[in-house]
């Protein structure tokens, strides 16, 4: 692992720590938006959603330009559209125009999402590839965290519109470290073959410590070509659909805490920048729970793991809904809740590459992670409709939390195919 390698994945964490701040921007923006517009609860839920109908869209044809275009140019190309979605979103002048540009930015929030995943681990040698994407993966909720933090602090004096700024200038730090500091990764260019590839490929060489080459080394033709139709055959139909299932109900509860704890916080009667800062908890149990889960995964199994979270998720949801007005308590059921929610998230990513075989890993992962994200737009919605509805906290928290208990169910009847991964 030379030094070029470390900074790479340094930025790809940095990255995914911006990605982690620009979804939640929205969360933190939400009390002042809806207070300056007066917007009923079930809009706000739509709007709470766009960029996550885009970071959906985002991951799959941006993340098909990875492979076409190269990783890094993808980045950059990511980068100036959150860049710009964040700069754009103080200036809308209603609800509409906000949602259309949230989800513009979800675009570039999805498309870096697949890039640094694939940039991570293709910087990685084989002995650190696992701890690079892993570190890559923890700069999500610590994005939230310090972001938040400053977010919140930010709200005291100012208004919703300078979190989007905060955002946008984190961005332009970053755009042009990117392909200052990030040469292509070299498998990428073996698989893509661009023009002048050799070239291409020496110079990244150069730049990670490794002598130039004279040739290309020959293409590999007798690996067979992913078909997603190949999910839905005879031995992977229902693995692929209920692994979807699960996955598209957990991050329901999931983006309900994340999406609308600054809103409930504001409705007991706390300021904005209080109710920013139970955000900030919660993601601080995200992040804890991240890293105690993977360590745990190195001893415990997989799957009955995952089940025991879910059902934790399900209990603590329904708890954080009778919380009483009070910041600390609040604050401590959001961290709670997302410890568990945000394991089962990590967790996640391992069950999906070991329940598919090694020539569908990558069309296998796409596809529940893309279609499940789904999911996450829809749990701040469906929140948004049942608060509309004139029911309380309990009785919607009760409601959202299902959607971790049909996660764990889906699981307890999938068909075991963990031998896939080897």
């Amino acid at each position: 692992m030379g030094w070029r390698q470390i900074v790479g994945i340094a930025l790809c964490a940095l990255l995914n720590a911006l990605d982690g701040f620009d979804v939640l921007s929205i969360s933190f923006a939400s009390p002042g938006i809806a207070a300056e517009w007066h917007v009923e609860r079930k809009v706000l839920g739509y709007v709470l959603s766009m960029e996550i109908f885009g970071m959906a869209a985002g991951s799959i044809l941006l993340g098909r330009l990875t492979d076409r275009l190269g990783r890094i140019p993808t980045m950059v190309i990511c980068l100036v559209i959150m860049a710009s979605g964040m700069i754009a979103a103080p200036m809308a002048w209603d609800v509409t125009s906000l949602a259309v540009i949230r989800l513009f930015t979800g675009l570039g929030i999805g498309g870096m999402l697949a890039a640094t995943n694939a940039v991570a681990a293709e910087y990685a040698n084989t002995r650190w590839r696992s701890a690079g994407v892993a570190l890559m993966a923890a700069g999500y909720p610590l994005g939230a965290v310090v972001g938040g933090t400053i977010a919140s602090k930010m709200l005291v004096t100012g208004n919703w519109r300078d979190v989007f700024y905060l955002g946008a200038g984190l961005a332009l730090i970053l755009l042009p470290l990117v392909p200052l500091l990030m040469p292509e990764p070299i498998n990428a260019i073996l698989h893509r073959r661009p023009a002048n590839a050799l070239d291409k490929l020496n110079k990244s060489l150069r730049a990670f410590g490794h002598a130039p080459v004279d040739a290309l080394p020959p293409v590999d033709t007798s690996i067979p070509k992913a078909r997603v139709a190949d999910l839905f055959g005879p031995e992977l139909r229902s693995v692929s659909l209920l692994l979807l299932l699960s996955y598209f109900a957990h991050i329901l509860t999931f983006y309900f805490v994340l999406k609308w704890v600054p809103k409930i916080v504001v409705d007991m009667g706390f300021p904005a920048s209080a109710a920013g800062g139970v955000l900030v908890w919660a993601n601080v149990g995200g992040l804890i729970g991240a890293i105690l889960f993977s360590l745990s995964a190195l001893r415990l199994p997989l799957r009955p793991t995952l089940m025991v979270m879910m059902v934790a998720s399900t209990v603590l949801v329904v708890l954080f809904g009778q919380s009483p007005a009070d910041l600390s308590r609040l604050s401590m059921a959001a961290a709670a809740v997302s410890f568990c929610t945000n394991s089962v998230i990590v967790g996640f990513y391992a069950l999906i590459a070991q329940s598919f075989p090694t020539p569908l890993r990558g069309t296998g992962t796409g596809f529940v992670i893309g279609v499940g994200r789904l999911g996450a737009a829809t749990g701040p919605i469906v929140a948004g409709y049942l608060f509309e509805a004139k029911l309380g906290l309990p009785v919607v928290a009760l409601a959202m939390s299902g959607g971790s208990l049909v996660a764990a169910a889906a699981l307890l009847v999938m068909p075991h195919r963990e031998n896939a991964a080897h």
